[in-house]
């Protein structure tokens, strides 16, 4: 069959197979409609894709809000698909965009195949060789040590460092003898005989204890 359209309809960019690369299944609900304070709440902490920012913890912060988020009959995976696009800008959104149409059904395992592209081999390297090289700086306090440290295992959860080597190897022989022996004796005599579970708990009372003392010292120079 002949084509008789004109030389300007020819030209004319199609309107149709521009197709996103998330599928958001057919919602059936009644009503239902995305609120915009839902929408400023993703966007809130939106994700550039700069090298200095953390892809995983954009993921954490999106999965957070919107675990939080219940429509009846409406699967909250289906909320997760239409919004994560809105949690992007910039180089982040250029790259949503160039991701194959229809590609993304399941966000979470379209993420771990993708997000990659934002979190190179060298940045793991970066991060794992900080992580082995910790040391407890010369004025920094336990419980800054401590968060310092525990900010580094969150910037990289596939560290693969086992517990072991994170709290005994790398954190515990990373501080000062004060504190070491603090910790000692908070183990009753010896922090390497506790198993790791014991471990990280006396780790998390004595920062606890820390920021405690800071806010009663506090307190006291500065009553209401």
């Amino acid at each position: 069959m002949a084509d008789n359209r004109t030389m300007a309809e020819l030209l004319q960019a199609p309107t149709e197979g521009y197709e996103d690369a998330i599928v958001v299944p057919a919602i059936t609900a009644d009503n239902f409609e995305l609120k915009h304070s839902l929408l400023t709440l993703v966007q809130n902490k939106q994700f550039f894709g700069h090298d200095k920012e953390d892809p995983h913890a954009h993921i954490r912060y999106f999965n957070k809000i919107t675990s939080t988020m219940r429509f009846p009959n409406v699967p909250n995976t289906s909320i997760k698909l239409m919004l994560f696009s809105f949690s992007l800008e910039g180089a982040a959104r250029i790259w949503l965009k160039k991701e194959p149409p229809r590609s993304c059904s399941y966000l979470d395992d379209f993420l771990f195949q993708n997000y990659h592209e934002f979190f190179p081999p060298s940045k793991t390297t970066n991060l794992r060789n900080e992580i082995t090289n910790f040391q407890q700086r010369f004025d920094e306090s336990f419980s800054e040590a401590w968060d310092r440290f525990r900010d580094l295992l969150r910037a990289c959860p596939h560290h693969g460092f086992s517990e072991l080597h994170q709290l005994d190897y790398t954190f515990y022989n990373a501080l000062n003898t004060n504190d070491q022996d603090s910790l000692n004796s908070a183990a009753g005599g010896n922090f390497w005989t506790k198993g790791t579970g014991d471990c990280l708990c006396i780790l998390e009372s004595k920062s606890k204890s820390f920021v405690t003392k800071i806010n009663t010292k506090y307190k006291l120079l500065f009553p209401k």
